[in-house]
Formats: structure tokens, C-alpha cells, sequence
């Protein structure tokens, strides 16, 4: 695209490149050197400052593009990668001030600001075939590590640093069945405590771990370790630090100009997503970390405060935030159609996964923050009263079909005094393990992907500290080390049994066997593909059964796939070692049933791989029986099946 179309398309808000023009560019213009671009439109002059000149800009006068008012720009020779500057910018009133460059691509540690010139290109990548394989998963198994870099684990009392986590992050996610890290927002920004959410620089990775490159390398490897990345981002709000946005040229140029609508509850300043260069600046933010960071998914966060005023819902609906995210998706999805997008949204909106073109939202995927409030709630509370609760775990499906869902257990649920999630569990010590264990069983077998915050999977008693790492010497103690290895094991059952993941979005591949019996607090039901039936079992109090009965929808043996209960686990061993065969005994509208053991708190799943089913014989000629028909693949997995074989040929 040309300079004239791209900067056309940046005051239309149709861009999503913008940094290809903004921000520090190496560039040669007779000589080797750096032109700076800035946008700047209340701004009575502008000059570039910084190491290279004493911080004395003088010499470094921008000037406007002669085919844009608002937009400026300077050439400066013989620059090298590291130096910093700013932008001095004289405002109309006459006032002096220096600010960060809004596209910068890299940043000064905080408490410093300035912007670092660097090249990004020259990388070499070595994920084409993660590349050309990859999908938004929708038929795939989806299970996402949360993760906030800097307190994962600490060298003493530094930060490990992107290399550090490359080769220590990447083995412990594959080593325990994720498929992918979510990492909480890398963009720069000043305050430790805002956990990245408070942004100051949106093109550029946060230099607290390191250099540009060496994040693109863990990226890089991740993907050859076929691990996804997905990011965290904030197109809600930014921060109020002086070198920052806010009022960059003097007036209100990213935020509402109404000082009730920028002022956030964060005490940040909310974007203001009804102008059209802000979309621009947004939406090139988001296809500048597909483009040059190779990431494999976007979460979006605060979604209900784009689609309401304030994030309130008696205040209306925002339409002028509303058009911008059905735009950056329509976009993103058009130029990254492999990228997933994903929405952390507290509202009722509909629609929030559905087709732009169906006046949807266009994201890929919505967190259900309702799932995981009633999921919580209900195993907090003592045994006696959930049978006056029993809804609260059976509500999700009602409504589980109306959008594409990620069920999680985030980094929002494990701090400030709300308990972590095994601490979260009613009960003694050891009943909180159970129940945890069971609590577990529950998110993996029920429809929908999959999403948990480090430390969730050693059962972490501690809330979470950004200032502090994980409490890895739990480890050393054989209850969370059973705990750990129970969250392996169910990780890649998960994984490995498609049926666990294949039709998440398909009422006909689950189905409740018992969603009523709230006297004993017992759940059950089943997901099932074109293999097997799998189903699964839910004890909620402390009672035991050496007899419990449940219909299944097949005739056959029925094997022992996980028990919470299980002697490795740390349990009490109240299993069924051997496959449990079906009795012809009706029981919840089936006419095959089971009688298993069921230990207190035990949640169980249980594996029978389908019967080849019969033809029905022809009109004439012998009745014979035939073989079971080839399982006709979903349409998204052939098409991932064929392209893979495509890139692995053109690979090799």
C-alpha cells in the first residue's frame, strides 16, 4: 500500500497497518538513517528528541506531510539501534511538552519512558508449518495456560527474561497437556501492579524480559514445540503517565473529549472508539502482533465496557465501540483467518460470537464468567445445601449452545482475598483436594475449551502475588505432587479423546444422563464422537455408594478411563478396576444401565467404544450384516487435514 492510500485509510479508520507508516523506521533516503512519523494534529510544531542530539531538538524540526495536516515526519541520518528519543510538541496554547512515541516498537525499562529505536526485521522464523497447520480450534483440543511472565518464577529476585522462560515455560506447558500459553499483556506499561492491563506502549513488548527479538524467538519456539501463544490486549483504556497518550498534542486526541466519558474506573482514560484514527491506531495494534510476532489468538479484555457506556448496562449500548470491534474482527479474521479471537466479557450481549455479517460481534470465542461464577459458588457451599443449589451446575447448558464458550478459571479468581481455587472448595484439607479434583473433571469434560491461571494446577493455597513466583516447593509435598500429576493426567486425556473436544458446539454430542438428582447431589452424563462414549459421573457430597445405578446409551463394557479417587491421586481408592459391563435394567430413559462404586466426592469417567452399527437389510436378497461407515470428518477438520498436508509438502 502507498503512503497516500495508507495514510487515506488511517483518517477513514479502515487500517490495520498503520505502523508500517508511523513510528521509527530504519530507511535509506540517500543515506542509512531513521524517519520518524508521528500524528499530531493540535500540535503548533513538533521536533524529535533524544540521546543522539543532547536531547536538544533544534535541529530535528518535523514537518507536516504536505498531503496530510495533521501527520508528522523527519528523516535523521546515520541512527543505530538502542538510542532513544521522544517527541517534543509545542501545542497550540504554546505549551512544551516530550512524550513517548505512540508506535514505538520498543521502550525504556519503567520508571523510565523514553522510546528506543529498533529493527524489528531480519528474524528468522522456523514455524511455517505451525503456521500453515494451525486453526481456531473449533474441533480441536483447546486448553489454555494463563500467565503473568514476570511471577511464573524469579531468578532470586529478578524477572526471568524471555530466553529464560523459552527454555523453561515451553517444556512445563507441553510437559503438562496445554496447547497453548495465554499471556497476560506483554505491551509496555509503567506500573508493575497494573499487570500489563494498564498499557502505555501498544507496539511494543514490554522491556522487563528482555529484547524484542528475544520474544519472537520464544514465539518461534513455542510453535516448533506445537504450543500456541495468545496475547492479552486492552483497547478499552489506557494510561493517565504524562510521557503517555493522554492529550498527546495538547488536546484530547485518544480520548473522549467529554471528561465524564475518558475518565475510566481504573483511573485510566478510556479510548475514544468513535474516532476514526484511534480505530486505526487500535486495530494496526492488534494485526502488528499477528504480523510480526506470529501470536496464534487475541484476548480482548473488558469487553462489556466496548459495548456499553461505562461497562453499565443502564447507560445503553456504546454503537460508536460497538462498530470498532465488529471492524478490528472483520479485519483481523479477513488478514489472520487462523488467529483466534477471544472475548473476556461479563455481559449478556448476544451474539458476541457470531459472523460480523450477521451484525455478530465476529470474536471466536466469549469467556463464560457465568460457568465459572455458579461452578464456584456451588462448590463452596457445604454439602448439606447443594441439593437446594443443584441448578447452579446444570444452568450452563441451557444456554451453553447460544455462543462459542471458554470455560475459565483466570487470574481474576485468584486474588485480593477471593481465595484460590482450591481454597475456593468447602470442606477440611483434604475434602478442599477432593473436591478440587473433582471440580477439574467437571471443566474437562463439559462442552466447551478449556482455560486455567499458573499455579491452578498444583493447588496453589496462596493468592496470587505479582511481585512474588508460584510456590513451587509445594511441590515437595505429596498432596500437590499427586495433585499435579491428577492435572497432567486429566490434561491429556483431554487431549488425547476427541470426543472430549471434537463437537463442543454441537448440542447432539452430549447429553445429560441424570441433570435431576438433587437428593444426592449426583450428576452424570456423556459426550460421545463417531469412537467412543464417555461418561462421566459427579458425587458432590461425602457420601459413598458400593451400588450406584446409571443408564448409559450402548450396550457393552464400560472401563475405568480416571477416578478422582484413585490411590495415585491421594485418594481413598474406591474404584472400579475392572470394565463394568451393562445389565439390561432400565434406568434414565435408557434401556442398558450400569452399577459402579461411587467414593465420596468421586468424580468418574468412564470410556466404551461404539458398536459398528447394522445396515438395515435390502428389499431383496439376503439380510447381511455390513461394515460400520467410514466417520465423515467435521468441515473445518478436513480442511485443516488438507492444508496440513499441503504445507508439510511444500516444507519438505
Amino acid at each position: 500500500m502507498n503512503q497516500t492510500t495508507l495514510i487515506e485509510s488511517f483518517h477513514q479508520g479502515h487500517c490495520i497497518d498503520a505502523y508500517e507508516l508511523f513510528g521509527a523506521h530504519f530507511t535509506y533516503e540517500r543515506v542509512n538513517g531513521v524517519r520518524f512519523t508521528v500524528y499530531a494534529p493540535h500540535a503548533r510544531s513538533v521536533q524529535v528528541v533524544g540521546d543522539f542530539n543532547g536531547w536538544n531538538g533544534e535541529n530535528a524540526k518535523m514537518e507536516r506531510l504536505p498531503e496530510d495536516q495533521g501527520i508528522w515526519s523527519l528523516f535523521i541520518p546515520d541512527l543505530k539501534e538502542g538510542q532513544l528519543y521522544k517527541y517534543r510538541i509545542e501545542d497550540s496554547a504554546g505549551n512544551v511538552f516530550d512524550k513517548s512515541d505512540p508506535y514505538a516498537f520498543y521502550s525504556e525499562m519503567r520508571p523510565n519512558s523514553a522510546s528506543v529505536i529498533v529493527n524489528l526485521k531480519g528474524f528468522q522464523w522456523k514455524d511455517q508449518i505451525w503456521l500453515g497447520e494451525r486453526s481456531k480450534n473449533f474441533a480441536e483440543p483447546l486448553n489454555i495456560y494463563e500467565v503473568h511472565a514476570g511471577s511464573w518464577k524469579k531468578n532470586g529476585p529478578y524477572w526471568l527474561s524471555y530466553r529464560e522462560l523459552t527454555k523453561e515455560l515451553i517444556p512445563y506447558a507441553k510437559e503438562h497437556g496445554f496447547t497453548h500459553i495465554e499471556l497476560m499483556p506483554l505491551n509496555e506499561h509503567p506500573f508493575d501492579g497494573s499487570w500489563g492491563y494498564q498499557a502505555s506502549g501498544y507496539f511494543s513488548c514490554t522491556s522487563r524480559y528482555g529484547q524484542c527479538k528475544d520474544l519472537m524467538e520464544f514465539i518461534n519456539e513455542c510453535h516448533r514445540q506445537h504450543i500456541g501463544v495468545i496475547l492479552d490486549m486492552v483497547p478499552v483504556h489506557f494510561v493517565k503517565d504524562s510521557h503517555g497518550l493522554r492529550y498527546f498534542d495538547g488536546e484530547a486526541l485518544y480520548e473522549y473529549p467529554s471528561v465524564n466519558d475518558a475518565h475510566s474506573e481504573w483511573g485510566t482514560m478510556n479510548f475514544d472508539l468513535w474516532k476514526e484514527e484511534v480505530r486505526s491506531f487500535l486495530m494496526s495494534s492488534a494485526s502488528f502482533w499477528c504480523d510480526l510476532y506470529h501470536i496464534d489468538g487475541i484476548r480482548i479484555d473488558a469487553v462489556s465496557n466496548i459495548i456499553y457506556w461505562g461497562g453499565n448496562k443502564n447507560r445503553g449500548t456504546n454503537e460508536g465501540a460497538l462498530a470498532f470491534i465488529r471492524r478490528q474482527n472483520y479485519y483481523l479474521s479477513k488478514k489472520y483467518p487462523e488467529v483466534m479471537l477471544i472475548a473476556e466479557d461479563s455481559s449478556d450481549y448476544p451474539k458476541v460470537t457470531k459472523s460480523t455479517l450477521e451484525l455478530g460481534l465476529g470474536f471466536d470465542y466469549k469467556w463464560d464468567l457465568g460457568w465459572m461464577n455458579d461452578t464456584l459458588k456451588y462448590y463452596g457451599r457445604d454439602p448439606i445445601y447443594r441439593k437446594y443449589h443443584h441448578n447452579e451446575l446444570t444452568f450452563s447448558m441451557a444456554y451453553f449452545y447460544s455462543e462459542r464458550f471458554i470455560l475459565p478459571l483466570s487470574h481474576d479468581e485468584v486474588v485480593h482475598g477471593k481465595h484460590t481455587i482450591v481454597d475456593k472448595m468447602w470442606g477440611s484439607y483434604d475434602q478442599k483436594f477432593a473436591q478440587a479434583k473433582n471440580l477439574y473433571l467437571y471443566q474437562f469434560t463439559h462442552p466447551g475449551k478449556k482455560l486455567n491461571f499458573m499455579g491452578n494446577e498444583i493447588g496453589m493455597f496462596r493468592e496470587w502475588d505479582e511481585a512474588r513466583e508460584m510456590d513451587w516447593f509445594l511441590l515437595g509435598y505429596s498432596r500437590h505432587a499427586a495433585f499435579a500429576r491428577y492435572f497432567q493426567d486429566i490434561s491429556r486425556i483431554y487431549s488425547h479423546h476427541r470426543a472430549l473436544s471434537r463437537y463442543d458446539y454441537d448440542h447432539q454430542y452430549f447429553r445429560w444422563i441424570d441433570a435431576d438428582n438433587g437428593d444426592q447431589s449426583v450428576y452424570s452424563y456423556y459426550r460421545e464422537d463417531e469412537q467412543n462414549i464417555m461418561v462421566v459421573v459427579l458425587n458432590m457430597t461425602p457420601a459413598s455408594y458400593e451400588h450406584f445405578r446409571i443408564g448409559v446409551p450402548q450396550a457393552g463394557a464400560y472401563s475405568e478411563l480416571l477416578n478422582t479417587e484413585k490411590d495415585i491421586y491421594e485418594g481413598c481408592n474406591m474404584c472400579n478396576f475392572k470394565p463394568v459391563a451393562t445389565e439390561t435394567v432400565p434406568a434414565h430413559h435408557f434401556e442398558q444401565s450400569l452399577d459402579i462404586r461411587v467414593a465420596p466426592f468421586a468424580g468418574i469417567l468412564l470410556i466404551c467404544k461404539k458398536t459398528a452399527k447394522k445396515k438395515a437389510p435390502k428389499k431383496t436378497g439376503k439380510a447381511k450384516s455390513e461394515p460400520m461407515e467410514k466417520p465423515q470428518a467435521l468441515p473445518e477438520a478436513k480442511a485443516v487435514k488438507k492444508k496440513k498436508t499441503a504445507v508439510r509438502k511444500q516444507a519438505d
